[in-house]
């Protein structure tokens, strides 16, 4: 049974951060609110338990969360937000653990979002990001990590690495990732209601206003469609309460069936991205991705 923490997490959530979700004037209204308040910045205490550099790359923020203890193993970490919404708290939260518990340095791209800028943009900062990476480190050495959004483009910055022969990643970390943004599985639209944060018309807003002009089948946008076999083993987390997840059974039982080793947890009663919350369920999810990335 799940906690009495994480059922009012979720009654908040459906009751506030859902309604972006519910039609394309509410999600519209929303990105226009966090731009007045949203920033990238890490939050203040995370100085105090780590060392926070900044860097830029063609002309966006990138951020290197350093643990006082660290080896060669590196993690790049891509927040999510659908594409248009800016890093968060609980994302930053996530990275310093992972640093401070793993011994890895995180690099964290502030990539540019919709719509405000394009598929086009987003993936050419990021791709840059790996590629100043892969010159000083190892692809053995590093681990995509993403949630939500991040974890589509983890998935489909390894498939357009393979295409101009950059090396893929030695895992990936995917939670709650969006695999299939054609939003079209009828179990999909069938979870929608019942899912406390995400819906499919402020959803398919998010992809019209992030890769405007191209079908949500091309793999770009959809990866679930790409060339699965250049992955790399991934752990995926995904909740039963999450309308994304019915894709992300699909997507984990196709790459086993080219050969990709996926650990699939599908997590009974959770909700979108709960790792990324302070609960029992969300400190269950991080011990495993602990445990996974110390394998």
């Amino acid at each position: 049974m799940s906690s009495l923490q994480s059922r009012l997490v979720a009654l908040i959530i459906k009751h506030s951060r859902k309604r972006a979700f519910t039609s394309p004037e509410n999600l519209k209204r929303w990105i226009a609110s966090s731009r007045r308040s949203q920033s990238h910045e890490p939050p203040l205490r995370l100085a105090r338990r780590l060392t926070i550099r900044q860097g830029m790359v063609q002309g966006f923020p990138v951020y290197e969360v350093v643990p006082h203890s660290t080896g060669a193993r590196r993690i790049l970490y891509l927040h999510g937000g659908a594409f248009c919404f800016e890093i968060t708290s609980y994302h930053w939260f996530l990275a310093a653990e992972m640093a401070e518990r793993l011994g890895m340095r995180v690099t964290v791209p502030i990539y540019p979002i919709a719509p405000e800028h394009d598929i086009h943009t987003m993936f050419d900062m990021v791709l840059d990001v790996y590629r100043a990476m892969l010159r000083e480190s190892a692809a053995d050495n590093i681990v995509f990590m993403g949630d939500s959004a991040g974890g589509n483009m983890a998935v489909v910055m390894t498939m357009m690495g393979a295409l101009e022969g950059i090396p893929a990643p030695a895992r990936h970390v995917l939670i709650s990732p969006g695999l299939d943004m054609t939003l079209r599985n009828e179990v999909v639209r069938q979870m929608a209601a019942a899912d406390p944060w995400l819906d499919i018309p402020g959803g398919l807003e998010a992809i019209r206003l992030y890769a405007p002009g191209l079908d949500r089948g091309d793999w770009r946008i959809s990866p679930l469609y790409g060339d699965l076999s250049v992955l790399p083993k991934t752990l995926l987390l995904t909740g039963t309460r999450d309308m994304l997840t019915p894709d992300n059974i699909i997507f984990a039982e196709k790459a086993r069936e080219v050969g990709v080793d996926v650990d699939l947890v599908l997590e009974p009663d959770m909700f979108h991205v709960w790792p990324l919350v302070d609960m029992p369920e969300g400190r269950r999810a991080r011990d495993r991705i602990v445990a996974y990335l110390q394998g």
